[in-house]
């Protein structure tokens, strides 16, 4: 038997499953069925909306759902993270493809093949070029912001479903709402039973018995109470819709349109879609790993999404992505590894092939109730009321966030909430602090405290810089430094302590070096202790010591404070009460002597 532990570290990356598959117990084999039928039963009408919004056949979301997810679950680093089709990109298939061919046609679902494949080559070519570095600019905060965001829209796009009101497909959040308020009287309380029933069901067996399947519970619990309706009230009566019958097939193998007329038209279209799944994919897998603790790996994830479409292509699968319903369901329904996404699909299969019929059983009200319950989990209000207690800043982006998702395109909320945090990421880091600092009588000259109320020398200034000097940051040093001499004269030479400076840029270094000139012409200097090595070795290399001066800077422990003094007017320093150098004493003695002598 192979020691998994033992495979060298070339086998991990082309078999990053390897990682994990140790982990699998009989326990883990349990729970991840249960949460896969669970996943099963919920894609069914999930895949057929999203093809019929893409303008595909039916069949081809319930194909989209089986390949790319157990492609992108063994080749991708979330464990709870489900590829498929979604809402998002569904939507934006049909805006690419609509205007080349007729949706529906044979043509088109070609075209829409051929996209897949360019999508995943797109995003199988930034994985092995690590640029999985870019969902780094993804903060926390705006990750939980986009869940709670895409948690409403989920429900919200079931409200038509759990009340059953006619609301056009495709609504957005507001004319949803809009048009259930319109509608209120046609609001049919036969369909909202089932789902209440279903709801009710749902939270009672979770709550009261925690080792049942509670999202199968609540499904079964639903179906039975709309067959109880219909049969003594009558369908005629309760229209209780339900999923329908639906094709008993495994996904055919298909293949790509690979002309180079198609694949010019469809380029745009596949980097459009590219950034978007990829947004999606490692955002829903970081919000889930914020509830597992688990890590995500951003190049992983972009090479397994790329393989799930690629491969998906060939399969008879459109444009898939991580899906947030059935990656929210798989981890509420109890998954402990990815192949909770592998057995799901799997499960989807047998159903197609052996239970389709008892779909038409399935009433989708039902459905609307099982994923009220998955919106609701998916909303994180402990991390909710910790950001909105401890950063206002922080809350301005949650709530930034989880109101683009609501009131813009959904691709673009992420873009809003990461360009937000890098513009106050920005305006903090340009204005780093610039502290006044005195010797610490305890520690001798080389130890610095913040001045606060205690006295500073009238000569020269010591401060403390906490941050970076970039391009920036530049204006606000700069400002503070001159302001220094502006307030007292008197104080020509600077001493910073760098030890807070992690690094200089260009723009930083030039304006240094034109700070150091200006107080050597006042008659002073600018001068550095504990200067980090590698921002000393840039000044040195960009050739900015002989502007600053070579013997400008000290390293730790020297007495920078004591060598600075040699510069300073001896006349000044005999009449000084400050006394906060070593070096003052003497001139204090002597001071005295010659008050006692006159």
């Amino acid at each position: 038997m192979i020691d998994l532990k033992a495979c060298p570290l070339w086998l991990y990356r082309l078999l990053p499953f390897l990682r994990w598959w140790p982990n699998v117990t009989a326990q883990t084999f349990k729970a991840d069925s249960v949460a896969a039928l669970t996943g099963a039963l919920v894609v069914l009408p999930q895949a057929v909306a999203f093809a019929t919004i893409a303008g595909l056949p039916p069949e081809y979301g319930l194909y989209a759902a089986m390949v790319p997810a157990i492609v992108g679950a063994l080749w991708g680093s979330s464990w709870h993270l489900v590829s498929g089709p979604t809402t998002a990109i569904s939507i934006v298939v049909f805006s690419s493809l609509s205007p080349l061919a007729e949706p529906g046609t044979a043509q088109y679902v070609s075209l829409a093949l051929t996209l897949t494949f360019m999508t995943g080559v797109v995003q199988l070519i930034m994985g092995l070029a690590r640029m999985g570095v870019l969902v780094n600019f993804i903060s926390h905060t705006v990750v939980i912001g986009f869940t709670a965001g895409a948690a409403v829209l989920i429900a919200s796009s079931q409200l038509k479903n759990f009340f059953g009101v006619n609301i056009p497909r495709g609504a957005s959040f507001y004319e949803t709402l809009h048009q259930l308020v319109l509608k209120f009287g046609e609001i049919n309380l036969y369909v909202t039973a089932v789902g209440a029933v279903t709801l009710a069901a749902g939270i009672l067996v979770k709550k009261y018995y925690p080792k049942v399947p509670y999202m199968i519970a609540a499904m079964v619990s639903g179906s039975l109470f709309a067959l109880a309706l219909n049969k003594f009230i009558g369908f005629d009566v309760t229209q209780i819709r339900t999923v329908g019958a639906l094709p008993a097939s495994l996904p055919p193998l298909s293949m790509p349109d690979f002309s180079m007329e198609t694949l010019k038209k469809l380029s745009s279209s596949a980097l459009a879609i590219t950034m978007l799944a990829l947004t999606e994919a490692v955002s829903i897998a970081r919000a889930v790993a914020v509830r597992s603790e688990q890590r995500i790996d951003g190049n992983q994830e972009f090479i397994g999404q790329g393989m799930s479409n690629i491969l998906g292509s060939f399969f008879s699968g459109y444009a898939a992505s991580g899906s947030f319903n059935r990656s929210g369901l798989n981890y509420a329904a109890g998954a402990r590894t990815p192949l909770a996404a592998v057995y799901s699909s799997f499960f989807l299969a047998a159903i197609l092939l052996l239970v389709a019929p008892l779909a038409a059983y399935l009433p989708i009200a039902a459905m609307a109730g099982i994923l009220f319950l998955v919106a609701w989990g998916l909303i994180d209000f402990h991390h909710i009321q910790s950001i909105m207690r401890t950063s206002r800043t922080e809350t301005v982006v949650l709530f930034t966030t989880l109101l683009s998702t609501l009131f813009v395109e959904l691709e673009f909320a992420i873009y809003v909430g990461v360009a937000l945090s890098l513009m106050l990421y920005l305006a903090r880091t340009s204005q780093p602090s610039v502290v006044p600092v005195v010797p610490a009588p305890e520690e001798g000259s080389y130890h610095f405290i913040e001045a606060k109320e205690s006295p500073e020398c009238p000569q020269f200034r010591i401060v403390r810089i906490n941050g970076s000097i970039f391009f920036g940051a530049v204006n606000h040093v700069q400002q503070a430094l001159q302001q220094i001499d502006e307030i007292n004269p008197q104080q020509k030479s600077v001493l910073i302590v760098g030890s807070g400076i992690n690094f200089v840029d260009v723009a930083g270094a030039e304006m240094l070096a034109q700070e150091a000139k200006r107080r050597r012409k006042m008659g002073g200097g600018l001068y550095f202790y504990r200067l980090k090595d590698s921002v000393y070795k840039f000044l040195r290399q960009g050739d900015y010591l002989k502007d600053i001066g070579e013997g400008g800077f000290f390293p730790a422990k020297s007495n920078a404070a004591g060598a600075i003094y040699q510069t300073l007017d001896p006349e000044i320093c005999r009449t000084c009460e400050a006394r906060i150098f070593n070096e003052c004493r003497p001139a204090q003695i002597n001071a005295e002597a010659n008050r006692k002598a006159v």
